[in-house]
């Protein structure tokens, strides 16, 4: 060693209290991203959850029903195919519906949503200037406020949602090409002789 060497090895040793070698001990760790172990139903409940205490719900249906209107969203179906399983109103699925922020793109296609969030006239004089009734500018500024609601919280609620429905929808569809594509392959090329 050289005399700068055993310098900085003398004032490294007075540093850490006489120890020769300074090493942290390590855990070996897979990978950084904690899975979630709670099952799908579990993890759409505390979704559910969540946004009822974070939110005033202005529904009268059950945390199990919310979930029943969740996964008819997702699955495509209408609010009268999800109120009809429910034996409720169509207007209370749409409303339960916005209030776990699942605004459909059909929900207010006919009007600028921009437009109307920040108008401060009433709905008759709305209605009139649109050309529609009272009751349509009254859902429109429901869909504005879901939205409004989305976005600040981010939509970190409806992306809990994608993630556990949308999801689960694209792995199935996956699983069952997958299915579809190997059976194709196994039977490609044999010949079938069938008599009629």
């Amino acid at each position: 060693m050289n005399d700068k060497t055993e310098e900085l090895r003398d004032i490294f040793t007075d540093v850490t209290d006489g120890e020769e070698t300074v090493t942290e001990s390590q855990e070996n760790t897979r990978g950084s991203i904690e899975r979630d172990e709670r099952s799908d139903e579990e993890r759409l409940e505390s979704v559910v959850q969540q946004m009822r205490e974070r939110y005033e719900f202005e529904t009268a249906l059950s945390d199990e029903e919310l979930l029943t209107v969740a996964r008819g969203f997702y699955d495509d179906r209408s609010d009268e195919e999800i109120a009809d399983e429910l034996n409720v109103d169509t207007d209370e699925v749409f409303e339960a519906r916005l209030s776990l922020h699942l605004a459909a793109e059909g929900d207010a296609d006919e009007v600028d949503l921009a437009a109307i969030r920040d108008r401060e006239e009433d709905n008759t004089t709305l209605a009139e200037e649109y050309d529609v009734t009272e009751a349509r500018i009254r859902r429109y500024r429901r869909v504005a406020e879901a939205k409004d609601q989305s976005r600040a919280a981010n939509d970190r609620y409806r992306d809990e949602f994608n993630s556990i429905l949308a999801d689960a929808d694209l792995s199935e569809r996956m699983t069952s090409d997958l299915r579809e594509d190997g059976l194709e392959d196994a039977t490609e090329g044999m010949e079938t002789e069938v008599d009629f």
